[in-house]
């Protein structure tokens, strides 16, 4: 027993060392970094790709506990470190900084004016220099009015030169920048910083790579100037970020970062891309008057807070696609140039929970996806937002997209291209290469394509080549002729109702239409209708009221036109339609009442008549363009005076009856001794005239609030 005993006794006191061991690896693989050691690694720096390197890695540095060794650290490192002509890289990598960490002191003074630092900055830091100089000559000048700074004091700034290295570098104590010139790399890939960061007024002249790094409390970088690439992907920012007034010359990477706390990006200049993408923002983003110069991405990421982009400016597109939106998203006064959009698709929002702020009549004119599949949902919700928010026009916008966007849709199904069973020529001239076409075929001989999408995973088929065709191909065509020529009908009335009104979401549009057809049909009528015959005995009008019609007429077929290339998106099919309606028809009528002449009773008489019992405004929609036939009524009508030098008046008043069913006489064409043609001229405009009414209430009903209930009620 004893021996036992004994043997267990030996056994433990020999495992007493490992254990302590294995209890602090801390203190092995950290040694506390001294004095001696600094001036040994300062004399021997290690040498990298030609360049030497300060290695402090893994150490412990301490610069909280003893203030002489702080003082000391600094001064040695700043010489060894500015002093050279190359300066060396300062590797800290694995450390671990207990106490402050100032990048100022480590870095040595410059005269602010003078020519010494010309050759280290970049065209952009010197212009930047030359703003720091002009601002703190006014800082000095109003700190000697005050009696604040002495007479002649020498302005200075702080360079710090060599590159830093802190990859998976843990800071206990505050990382600070402050206002200096960094001309080298800071590389802290996974660094670790447990209390405050301070870029505030840092101006960094190279790559400021901080992927990953753990931000335990708030970052302050406030008017800080970043001239190269800054990465802050990947990061963690617990207690918030101040980016107030800082400048990104560069791209500018937080993708993937987590941001909580109080984050603020107001006035922010962003002159390279900004990547949010795929970030989750648990405090509220504020973006408040920044600048974007390039593309803003939001892809993917996710607000539980609001997102605070007012009188933001935006000169590229803006990614929004697939981004679940918080409490609230904020648009307000924002100034999209005409190469900016929001790009929504697949974005997900809550109507009841999520208002969508934006100025009105502007913000509904911003959202934008490539198609409506996958994405009706959306643009419903987008719909019911505005009009909850009474933004009428916005709604409206919304509204527009969508029927263009079915419109699109529904051409691709009558002639777009079916990729199970196209040709190679329609492949190829869908929007393929001739070997992605093949490979395509191929691949749908193994297997059929269920979607659009599937072309993805053909071999030679990237992303660039799906955007391209995808608008004209599809998988599955309807090829019975009856549903075929029912899709066609809608896609005619569709397209007419988006070119002729904005499928009735635009009155500048419908009222310019109107301004053009009635001075049109009304020169046709007074045509048909005063130019009788030249022989034997001339029946024409006079050159005075010709005249007058046709200056009368062409002020507003001027005004129309230019309704027309203000409101529509292509001015050109607009009017390509509108001629469609009103030319061939009438022209072929008036052709053919030209070639058969007229001969018959009352020749010298005008085929017009007016109800001579009163003169008022008169709403006449349900009018017909022809008199009554009842004796009574009859005897109303007389026929307009052909003598009277304002006459040209009643062939504008006529077709605006016809046209709008409003007018301030009620102007009929008699139903004896009239041509045929003339006749069906008349109820050809009369009809056209309906359909332009209906479309005409219909657009004022959806875009004057409130009138829809006077019109259907």
């Amino acid at each position: 027993m004893a021996l036992g005993f004994s043997l267990v006794m030996a056994v433990m006191l020999a495992l007493i060392p490992m254990s302590s061991a294995w209890a602090a690896p801390g203190a092995a693989a950290h040694p506390v970094l001294t004095v001696e050691v600094l001036r040994q690694r300062l004399a021997s720096p290690l040498q990298r790709d030609g360049r030497p390197v300060v290695d402090l890695r893994s150490f412990t540095i301490d610069l909280k506990t003893d203030p002489d060794f702080a003082t000391t650290f600094y001064r040695l490192l700043s010489n060894g470190l500015q002093r050279p002509a190359t300066p060396p890289i300062l590797d800290l990598s694995y450390a671990i900084v207990q106490g402050e960490f100032d990048l100022q002191k480590l870095g040595q003074r410059e005269p602010l004016y003078g020519d010494t630092l010309a050759p280290l900055l970049s065209p952009e830091g010197l212009s930047q220099l030359k703003r720091d100089r002009q601002r703190l000559s006014q800082l000095s000048g109003l700190s000697q009015s005050l009696l604040i700074q002495a007479e002649g004091t020498p302005q200075e700034i702080y360079l710090f030169r060599g590159p830093v290295l802190a990859v998976q570098t843990r800071f206990e104590g505050a990382f600070m920048v402050g206002e200096t010139y960094v001309l080298g790399r800071i590389l802290a890939q996974g660094a670790v910083f447990d209390q405050e960061v301070y870029l505030s007024g840092g101006r960094f002249n190279r790559e400021v790579n901080l992927v990953g790094a753990d931000f335990r409390r708030r970052v302050q970088a406030k008017s800080a100037i970043f001239f190269a690439p800054a990465r802050f992907d990947q990061g963690t920012f617990r207690q918030g970020a101040n980016f107030q007034g800082a400048e990104f010359k560069d791209n500018a990477n937080f993708s993937g970062s987590q941001l909580a706390g109080d984050l603020n990006f107001s006035r922010v200049q962003w002159q390279g891309t900004a990547d949010f993408a795929r970030t989750l923002w648990q405090g509220t983003a504020f973006f408040l008057r920044d600048r974007f110069d390039r593309a803003l991405f939001f892809t993917e990421a996710r607000f539980e807070a609001p997102l605070i982009l007012r009188q933001a400016r935006f000169a590229a597109p803006v990614n929004l696609r697939n981004a679940l939106l918080g409490p609230e998203a904020d648009f307000g006064d924002a100034l999209f140039q005409p190469a900016a959009y929001l790009n929504v698709a697949g974005m997900e929002f809550s109507v009841e929970q999520t208002p969508l702020l934006g100025t009105p009549g502007r913000i509904g004119r911003a959202f934008s996806v490539p198609q409506l599949a996958g994405n009706e949902t959306l643009l419903r919700n987008l719909e019911r937002n505005f009009r909850q928010l009474e933004q009428i026009s916005d709604a409206n916008a919304i509204a527009y997209t969508t029927e263009r966007l079915r419109l699109k849709d529904w051409q691709r199904q009558l002639v777009g291209a079916d990729l199970n069973e196209a040709p190679l020529s329609a492949l190829v001239k869908a929007g393929f290469k001739p070997a992605q076409a093949e490979a395509l075929i191929a691949y749908r001989q193994e297997k059929p394509l269920l979607s659009v999408d599937d072309i993805l995973n053909v071999k030679g088929i990237d992303l660039a080549a799906y955007v391209k065709v995808r608008d004209h191909v599809l998988t599955r065509r309807q090829n019975a002729l009856g549903s075929q020529l029912t899709l066609a009908l809608r896609w005619v009335i569709l397209a007419v109702l988006l070119v002729l009104s904005h499928y009735g979401t635009s009155f500048g549009l419908i009222f310019g239409v109107g301004l053009v057809a009635i001075p049109t049909f009304a020169a046709m009528v007074w045509f048909v209708d005063r130019y009788r015959r030249r022989r034997p005995t001339p029946i024409l009008p006079p050159l005075e009221e010709g005249l007058w019609l046709g200056g009368c007429g062409g002020l507003l077929l001027l005004l129309g036109l230019n309704n027309l290339l203000r409101f529509a998106d292509y001015p050109q099919f607009t009017l390509v339609c509108l001629g469609l309606l009103i030319f061939p028809v009438p022209l072929l009528l008036i052709a053919l009442l030209l070639k058969q002449g007229r001969f018959h009773n009352q020749i010298h008489d005008s085929y017009l008549v007016e109800d001579g019992s009163m003169r008022q405004l008169r709403i006449l929609i349900a009018r017909l363009p022809v008199i009554p036939k009842f004796p009574f009524f009859r005897d109303r009508y007389t026929p307009i005076l052909l003598d009277r030098r304002w006459n040209w008046l009643n062939y504008l008043d006529f077709s605006l009856n016809n046209w709008i069913k409003f007018g301030f006489n009620d102007i009929r064409l008699r139903d004896k001794n009239v041509p045929g043609l003339i006749t069906a001229l008349v109820w050809y405009q009369w009809g056209l005239g309906l359909l332009y009414t209906a479309l005409l209430l219909w657009t004022l009903s959806r875009t004057i609030p409130g009138l829809n209930l006077l019109l259907y009620f």
